[in-house]
């Protein structure tokens, strides 16, 4: 019998069904030591002794431990697959510690989706543990440790707030700074005017953009009343512009990405999009069998890995034809990314959303169909539209009518980005038209938003601040902290 280890009960059980009888899959349920809260300041960490670590077992994990403590000694070999980033790497490293492995020869699996593929591919290529990755993941734990406890302690003292810490405080910091604007914003009063004109029988809303040659503002009543009466005079089409449009598709999802576009399609809060997105990374019963749906979902790249580029080549090209394959995009760069995996997208591009709905809750498709449009989308030929823009004057006023035809859908042929497209009938030069529908409003300018949790991941992602690992995690610390409220969705700090 072999032992594996790996983070999560679910994905034990995924693997465990890839590996068979001869393997025993069990769960760590995540880190079982941290730094102990003795010594100097409580830090668990020699600061006066090239600060040496203390490491403990986590109460909640002794059983844990002692269960995989009687495994070893039944099984010939044990084989650790945590999960495959900085976080995966110190588990793993702990892990063999205590339960007395060789550093330097225990076999350590690296794999990016659960597949059997992928499994079969890393039994057949293991690794051992890196300890470069092991000594990142300490000292960023060990400066976590310091300035949060010594930052805790001060603020404690000074206004019995409930912790402090490296990425919550500066985080808490970019919110508390945005209520400020909003706070001191002063609204300023604009007008503006809607108008239509009457062409075959259909009514066509002009866009205001011009008055006597400056751009079209309305400061106060007196100026749009000015306006209004400008409008009682006729306006002629006075030039059609026809221009060619071509709009690429977005690069595949990366942590960040996938939680604000969850966020604005569908209002998943991040921590419900993580939970969901692991669900999928871990494995979904399709048709008895247990499969990953997805690779790891934090990860900070968008590159896609040359195995699957030709798979999905071959998908769009037998599905929609040769015309639709466009190929990777160029890796965006981000901020600080360490481009250790792949951008999250479907293990297997046969298992379609249709063919995966009938097997999972609703807001567990939705987020699959999400990933799997847009990187399908993301490999094909940029949608190309033709745009036509009418420019109608009078002697005071000049307004813009514009349309959209598709010529041709490139990636839209998959309904990913399906916005409707405003065809314009047949319009001429020197054409005259009244206005009608003639209105003016008064409005006055509002306070900037407050972010929402995916504005938040997007802000932490373009400082640098925290990793894809603990975006989600940061916010719900600011919560539970009471240190923000979350009103629909928006932050709201508190007094």
């Amino acid at each position: 019998m072999k032992l594996v280890i790996v983070e999560s009960p679910t994905k034990s059980k995924t693997i465990g069904h890839y590996l068979g009888k001869d393997y025993v899959v069990e769960a760590s349920v995540g880190h079982i030591r941290d730094l102990a809260i003795s010594g100097k300041g409580g830090f668990g960490v020699d600061v006066e002794n090239n600060f040496k670590p203390t490491y403990v077992i986590d109460e909640d994990k002794k059983d844990i431990v002692k269960k995989l403590q009687d495994l070893k000694k039944k099984s010939e070999e044990v084989i650790i697959a945590t999960d495959p980033d900085r976080e995966g790497e110190a588990i793993a490293w702990h892990l063999a510690t205590v339960l007395k492995l060789p550093i330097e020869s225990t076999k350590r699996l690296e794999f990016h989706e659960i597949t059997r593929d992928s499994i079969s591919r890393a039994m057949e290529a293991p690794r051992t543990i890196d300890l470069n990755l092991v000594h990142s993941q300490e000292t960023r734990r060990i400066i976590d440790r310091i300035i949060g406890f010594k930052l805790s302690s001060l603020l404690k003292s000074k206004i019995r707030s409930q912790s402090a810490g490296r990425v919550q405080s500066v985080t808490l910091k970019m919110i508390v700074e945005h209520e400020k604007e909003i706070q001191d914003f002063k609204s300023e009063e604009y007008w503006t005017l809607e108008s239509s004109i009457l062409h075959e029988d259909k009514k066509y809303k002009l866009t205001l953009t011009k008055i006597d040659n400056e751009a079209a503002k309305m400061p106060n009543k007196e100026k749009a009343d000015e306006v209004l009466s400008y409008t009682k005079e006729n306006v002629v089409i006075d030039s059609i512009k026809e221009s060619q449009k071509s709009v690429p598709s977005k690069e595949p999802y990366r942590t960040s990405t996938l939680q604000q576009d969850a966020f604005t399609r569908y209002g998943f809060k991040t921590k419900e999009t993580t939970f969901l997105a692991q669900q999928l990374y871990e494995g979904i019963e399709i048709d008895g069998n247990l499969v990953g749906l997805i690779t790891y979902i934090r990860t900070d790249s968008t590159k896609l890995s040359d195995i699957f580029v030709a798979q999905a080549k071959d998908f769009i090209i037998n599905k929609y034809g040769e015309k639709y394959y466009k190929g990777e995009k160029s890796v965006k760069d981000v901020k600080g990314a360490q481009d250790a995996h792949e951008a999250i997208r479907p293990t297997d591009l046969e298992l379609t959303p249709a063919k995966v709905k009938p097997f999972v809750k609703d807001h567990v498709y939705k987020l699959y169909k999400m990933i799997y449009e847009r990187t399908l989308a993301s490999l094909m030929t940029n949608k190309v539209l033709e745009v036509t823009t009418i420019t109608f004057k009078n002697s005071h006023l000049e307004f813009e009518l514009k349309g959209n035809r598709v010529i041709f859908d490139g990636y839209n042929i998959i309904k990913y980005d399906d916005n409707e497209t405003s065809i314009l009938p047949k319009f001429n030069e020197g054409s005259s038209y009244e206005l009608v529908d003639v209105k003016t409003e008064q409005n006055f300018t509002k306070p900037p938003a407050r972010y929402s949790e995916a504005k938040i991941v997007k802000l932490m992602e373009e400082e640098g601040i925290g990793r894809p690992s603990t975006y989600s995690a940061t916010i719900q610390t600011l919560l539970a902290r009471k240190y923000v409220t979350s009103e629909k969705g928006m932050l709201v700090p508190t007094e």
